[in-house]
């Protein structure tokens, strides 16, 4: 250690050198308080002046002989470049070149600063009626495999099933290429030996009946997401579980629907027999991709609040379409028999059904009289149907030939020439009115294809002709203004309909059409004068 590493010793000989004998005799002799603080300062003046000159010669030596840092070195070093810093607690050091030793062999001090940040770890936001619920698995106990769907548990419905095993089935229509029954039926039996050998290897599903198959593999989650702790007050538990058994059960056994473009599947619901499965509500009816607006048609009649048609959701299946998005309608076994030019449970032709709106059959309890020609259906039921359809421009039940519009080529009536029959239109055959062998007084709207695409100045208004009377819970929820977050709430518990359709994008397009139809049908109330009544008999 040098003399000028210790201050102390700095100072004494800057004293004892500096200052003349003189001014040592006045430093330790006794003097006037006064000039005796004049000489301390003085000499800390000189002192501080000195330390100051010092800082800018004297650098700090190092041990060993080490080299000097030169300020170029420092700049050097602040201007390296920090490269790669994880922001996850950890740092490994880049990869740089060799240390530098210096003249001597000693190693030179890096120019390079290493940070270590601690990140800081990001609280999810918790958004109010979004958080989704714990998965639970499901435990099912299917039904035997391989049984054929009996004909005689739909005789006098509106179908007649296809039995023959070798027949092939014509579900894809329209659509592009015919699909076999027996080819599903292959795909199914492919399934059934691969749970074979599954159960032969010791995987046996816990509570299931000797002989069980397990058609397609369950779901990890239902395709109707409710996130909240209730659903839409709109759709009645029943409502739910129906969507729920139609979106997620395995499909059973197949069947072919001849009369429709449809097939009907028999899904694995309790232990029961595909015999007795759909008169216990555990079948459903697979359309084709085109008649997707029926999923749309089925919560639009809940939310106005009519109640009329059948539960209907979205499934993608390997057996139909490809894997593509179809509408599953619930098949219900209380529909009265349809006869199979009309699909109708009741025959009306349009000058018929025009008198029926006159005479107001069983409006305010009053039994019509005999020449009156009532059927069973009550006056109420025409008005909430004329609404659903214009609202959706359903035309093939109220105007099937078309004679209230500008059909496109695409349409059934220009497909099958009935445009060209709009002379006599009071002899014109009403089509899918249906009613329920136990509620004869009341509709149940099926085939509800809606129809998007046709503008403002072309809507259908023969289905309003002779409806003076509409119902007031479905003209309060259009005069509301509720009905877009109504349709957007409801659409979206049906996750595959709300995918196939272009997530949110794609729905509120189809609420806007929707939208400015209902405007149309308010000003079309108020134009002609009609009432509006509760309809809740």
């Amino acid at each position: 250690m040098t003399t000028f590493d210790q201050p102390s010793k700095i100072k004494n000989l800057f004293i004892c050198c500096l200052c003349p004998p003189r001014v040592l005799r006045l430093w330790t002799c006794r003097r006037p308080r006064t000039k005796r603080n004049l000489l301390v300062g003085t000499a800390c003046v000189i002192y501080l002046g000195f330390l100051v000159s010092q800082v800018g010669h004297v650098l700090p030596q190092h041990k060993g002989g080490h080299q000097k840092i030169s300020s170029r070195s420092l700049q050097d070093a602040a201007q390296t470049p920090f490269l790669g810093i994880p922001l996850d607690g950890t740092l490994s050091p880049p990869d740089f070149q060799e240390p530098q030793h210096g003249s001597n062999g000693t190693l030179l001090p890096p120019n390079v600063v290493y940070i270590t940040l601690r990140s800081k770890r990001s609280k999810p936001a918790n958004i109010r009626g979004t958080v989704k619920p714990k998965r639970r698995k499901k435990h099912t106990n299917p039904l035997s495999y391989g049984q054929h769907f009996p004909k005689a548990a739909f005789i006098g419905q509106e179908e007649a099933f296809a039995q023959q095993p070798g027949r092939a089935t014509h579900a894809a229509g329209a659509m592009g290429a015919a699909i076999a029954l027996e080819a599903r039926k292959h795909q199914l039996d492919e399934h059934r030996h691969k749970g074979m050998a599954t159960r032969e290897r010791g995987h046996r599903r816990p509570g299931g009946i000797s002989g069980a198959i397990k058609a397609q593999p369950q779901p990890e989650e239902s395709n109707i997401r409710i996130y909240s702790e209730s659903s839409p007050s709109w759709l009645s538990k029943e409502d739910i579980l129906n969507m729920r058994m139609l979106a997620d059960s395995r499909i059973e056994n197949i069947q072919e629907v001849p009369s429709h473009k449809a097939v009907l599947v028999v899904f694995a619901k309790g232990p029961s027999t595909t015999g007795t499965a759909c008169k216990q509500g555990h079948c459903g009816i697979i359309k084709r991709p085109l008649d997707m607006s029926e999923v749309f048609a089925f919560h639009l009649d809940r939310i106005l609040g009519l109640n009329r048609s059948l539960p209907s959701v979205s499934r993608r299946s390997e057996f139909f379409q490809d894997g593509q998005a179809c509408p599953v309608i619930l098949w219900d076994s209380s529909l009265s028999p349809t006869d199979n030019s009309t699909h109708s449970s009741v025959s009306l032709t349009w000058g018929r059904y025009q008198q029926l709106l006159k005479q107001k059959c069983w409006q305010n309890g009053k039994v019509p009289k005999a020449e009156w020609g009532c059927t069973e259906i009550h006056h109420y039921e025409w008005s909430k149907m004329a609404l659903f359809d214009f609202l959706l421009q359903i035309y093939n039940r109220l105007d099937r030939n078309c004679c209230g519009f500008k059909p496109l080529k695409e349409d059934s009536c220009m497909q099958q020439g009935l445009k060209l029959k709009c002379n006599d239109q009071d002899a014109v055959d009403l089509t899918h009115i249906v009613q329920r062998r136990h509620d004869r007084r009341h509709l149940a709207f099926i085939d509800n294809k809606g129809f998007f695409d046709r503008n403002e100045d072309n809507l259908d208004f023969k289905i309003l002709q002779g409806i003076n009377e509409f119902p007031e819970s479905a003209v309060s929820v259009l005069r509301s203004q509720h009905l877009r977050e109504k349709l957007l709430q409801s659409l979206f518990l049906d996750k595959i309909y709300w995918e196939s359709q272009g997530g949110r994008k794609g729905i509120e397009k189809l609420i806007d059409v929707i939208e400015r139809r209902s405007k149309i049908l308010l000003t079309y109330i108020n134009a002609h004068g009609a009432k509006v009544l509760p309809m809740n008999e």
